[in-house]
């Protein structure tokens, strides 16, 4: 259903004493299905999936208030995402963009992940059309930049980034309502961003935290994908798995979610290497089990650095 069927479905006259069913129009816009998908997909983020039901609370009584003829003009779309990497920032994206498109104020259901890479040229020039090809092939969706930050280099004079910073800047603002662009990176150097290029920061009308996860989340994230692997921990490696994290979390560079993939998957080689080199016959439970010595196996343990120096 549409939103102007949806209107009709709900509104019987424009009158100053309308019922408006608001929760029919909700159940009928499918989005709590698409709340629902992103409550399974990522573990705890509580702050994070309230903004985005207001959000999408926001968008389906500005449809129901434009149906009536009542105009505040339409809300700002642009967003930020705030945080460490590894906390799910891509997946809200994408979920942000269903409801979006449910509620008919983008005409595609798709993200477009770019980094400065794929907006900025290395010479003279390229810049530009770089930049406008990005966008061009966004249009009509979402436009997700990645470590957007990246984009403003006051080090280097004369840097290509502040040309597709004006750019994006102004197709934020002339084409606001064919494109929504979701600018995320660290929380220190995306406020230091903005605060260099307040133009940019008067264009967002959104903008969301992503805290790190605690390290029980992080351990009910480990042991979600270690049963899509069929894998689990031992009793004792689930303790020293635990204390890795503690020590992790520490230590330069940890990506949440993604160091614990990363980690879970260094454990597996640990396992496979001392079950090949036991030189018993196996059963199903070993193949199946990490033990604790995969784990206590890692440089976080052993010289109290990351095994990896960058997992982001």
């Amino acid at each position: 259903m549409n939103t102007q069927e949806l209107a009709t479905a709900v509104i019987e006259t424009v009158s100053e004493d309308t019922a408006i069913d608001l929760e029919k129009a909700f159940q009928e816009s499918h989005v709590q299905d698409i709340l629902d998908r992103l409550d399974q997909e990522l573990v705890g983020l509580k702050s994070v999936k309230n903004k985005i039901k207001e959000m999408a609370a926001l968008l389906l009584v500005d449809r129901i208030r434009k149906s009536l003829g009542l105009t505040a003009g339409p809300p700002s779309l642009h967003m930020t995402f705030l945080g460490n990497p590894g906390m799910g920032k891509t997946t809200v994206a994408m979920r942000m963009a269903e409801i979006l498109y449910r509620l008919e104020y983008i005409r595609k259901e798709h993200v477009m992940l770019v980094t400065r890479d794929d907006l900025v040229g290395q010479g003279i020039g390229q810049t530009a059309p770089k930049t406008r090809e990005v966008l061009n092939n966004a249009m009509g969706g979402v436009l997700l930049v990645d470590e957007a930050y990246t984009l403003f280099r006051p080090d280097h004079p004369g840097d290509f980034g502040l040309e597709a910073i004006e750019i994006l800047m102004q197709v934020m603002e002339n084409q606001r309502d064919d494109l929504v662009v979701i600018l995320a990176g660290y929380k220190d150097q995306m406020e230091r961003f903005f605060h260099s290029n307040p133009g940019m920061n008067s264009r967002i009308g959104l903008h969301i935290e992503f805290n790190d996860y605690s390290v029980e989340n992080l351990m009910i994230i480990a042991q979600a994908i270690l049963k899509n692997q069929d894998y689990s921990f031992s009793p004792d490696a689930e303790k020293a798995f635990q204390e890795y994290l503690i020590r992790r979390k520490t230590m330069p560079h940890f990506a949440n979610a993604r160091s614990v993939r990363n980690a879970i998957d260094r454990a597996r080689l640990r396992q496979a290497n001392r079950l090949l080199s036991s030189g018993k016959r196996l059963t199903k439970q070993d193949l199946i089990t990490i033990e604790a010595e995969d784990i206590l196996a890692s440089r976080v343990f052993k010289e109290g650095v990351p095994d990896c120096e960058s997992e982001s």
